[in-house]
């Protein structure tokens, strides 16, 4: 049976006091009625030239789907003259998951865990990394084409323990571990 943390995770969204109401509501529709499994949520403030704005990210792990909700706020604009929100959503069904990407981020001598990266592919978005192909003759000037990568990148989330704090950065490799459970057909 699935633990369910919904009313731990709305009750993060509303102590963080970053448009509570807001990202409640985006995160209710986004849920439609499932129980929350597992989430992290990362309230972080962007600089840009003379102003900081913030926004909001949330993962929620349901039995059967990630949901995605990121709040960004943003000055008034020609479309919006006033200062306002945007809230996006995405659902992803846990089968369409490809993959659960962990790196951490541990100092050599002390061995304290300082970040952690969680990147989370499901074939939406991919990165393509190109570089000159060379060959092992240092003189030879012969162009070879380009040689490259392509990567899944749909969605990354680094937290730093000097920035967010180390039960945050702890709190987003349980959130890790769970997500890896799930899309291996079982929740922990």
């Amino acid at each position: 049976m699935t633990t369910d943390h919904t009313t731990a995770l709305f009750d993060e969204v509303s102590r963080s006091g970053y448009y509570p109401e807001i990202v409640a509501e985006g995160l209710r529709d986004a849920l439609a009625g499932e129980v929350v499994a597992g989430y992290v949520l990362h309230h972080e403030p962007t600089f840009d030239r003379d102003e900081i704005r913030r926004h909001m990210t949330v993962l929620a792990l349901t039995p059967s789907r990630l949901i995605l909700v990121h709040t960004d706020e943003h000055p008034g604009d020609d479309l919006l003259p006033q200062a306002y929100t945007s809230t996006t959503s995405e659902a992803v069904a846990l089968s369409q998951v490809r993959s659960v990407v962990v790196t951490r981020m541990v100092t050599s001598n002390s061995k304290q865990l300082e970040e952690a990266l969680l990147t989370i592919g499901w074939g939406s978005v991919s990165r393509v990394e190109l570089e000159p192909a060379r060959c092992s003759d240092p003189e030879c000037e012969a162009d070879h084409g380009y040689s490259g990568s392509v990567a899944g990148d749909d969605f990354s989330l680094r937290l730093a323990a000097a920035g967010d704090g180390g039960a945050a950065v702890e709190r987003l490799l349980a959130f890790a571990r769970t997500l890896s459970a799930a899309t291996s057909g079982r929740i922990a």
